[in-house]
């Protein structure tokens, strides 16, 4: 289904949430970093399956592997990047856990710069199969990858995060998980925001977790979800 925000551009995509998207909170437009972010990235780049007809479509898309997709653009990434943009400045570290296609890699990496750092970790065999580094490279960001502004990683367990690259001050989780992991709140810079869906499978809840300056984690609820476990 072709909801509310698709478009024909990515262009047109990204304008169609800045008018229609509705934020928790109230809110009802995109921020504008979020907005300039999103429309340097093409999403079109990040879809991987040739039965996608419209890779501007603002629903759940194959990514060339049976079962992952890349999330709606309005209803996942755009939620994500406004609630973690307080914390997404340049030069900041980033772990984005669950990366897929590279696609909120991709977004992140523009929030925070060259100064800043964002690692992608997923399972070796969805690296492999949807070619994320291939499709950072073919959205222009090859330099990035490069310079390890962008650092792609193959992980054993998405659990265990990546501490080699920490701590960051933002960690996205695309991924459920029945709790949190220890591993990840370890990782998580002080200060520093998590964005993750937790609990049984298929019913979930998105968390943001913060820490502030001498540790403290606070937790809230933002709103229920449906990940894949």
């Amino acid at each position: 289904m072709a909801w509310r925000c698709s478009g024909l551009s990515n262009e047109e995509l990204v304008n169609n949430m800045r008018r229609r998207i509705h934020l928790p909170g109230g809110r009802d437009y995109l921020s504008e970093p979020v907005e300039k972010a999103m429309k340097a990235v093409d999403h079109a780049n990040y879809v991987r399956d040739e039965r996608d007809r419209n890779p501007y479509n603002d629903s759940p898309q194959t990514i060339g592997y049976r079962g992952p997709t890349i999330s709606a653009p309005h209803k996942w990434h755009a939620y994500a990047l406004e609630h973690l943009l307080e914390f997404l400045k340049p030069g900041a570290r980033v772990l984005d856990v669950g990366s897929g296609s590279g696609y909120l890699v991709a977004v992140m990496h523009h929030l925070v710069g060259d100064t800043g750092k964002v690692v992608g970790i997923e399972l070796p065999k969805l690296v492999t199969v949807t070619c994320s580094e291939g499709n950072l490279r073919q959205d222009g960001l090859g330099r990035a990858l490069d310079s390890g502004a962008i650092e792609m990683v193959a992980a054993g367990s998405l659990r265990e995060g990546y501490a080699p690259g920490g701590p960051y001050e933002v960690i996205h989780v695309g991924a459920a998980a029945l709790n949190v992991p220890q591993a990840l709140l370890d990782q998580l810079a002080s200060p520093g925001r998590m964005f993750t869906p937790a609990g049984s499978p298929y019913m979930q809840a998105i968390e943001q977790i913060d820490k502030d300056e001498q540790g403290r984690v606070t937790r809230k609820k933002i709103m229920d979800v449906c990940y894949v476990p």
